[in-house]
C-alpha cells in the first residue's frame, strides 16, 4: 500500500507509542518522515520504507 503523505497528514501506526497513543501528526515528508505524537508530542523520525510499514491507516 503506498499512499501519497503531505505535510499536515494524520496518520495511524499498526503499534502504539509507549504513552498509549497511535495517531501521528507528519511534519516533515522527503528521504525521511518525521512525526509528531497526538497524546504526548513526541517527534519521532523514521526512514521513509519503515515509516510507510509502520502506517495501518491515513485518517481524514
Amino acid at each position: 500500500m503506498s499512499a501519497d503523505y503531505k505535510t499536515g497528514d494524520r496518520v495511524q501506526f499498526k503499534k502504539t507509542h509507549p504513552c498509549g497513543g497511535d495517531i501521528w501528526k507528519i511534519i516533515r515528508v522527503g528521504m525521511d518522515f518525521k512525526a509528531k505524537c497526538d497524546t504526548c508530542g513526541r517527534i519521532i523520525m523514521l526512514p521513509r520504507k519503515k515509516f510507510e510499514k509502520s502506517v495501518k491507516k491515513k485518517l481524514d
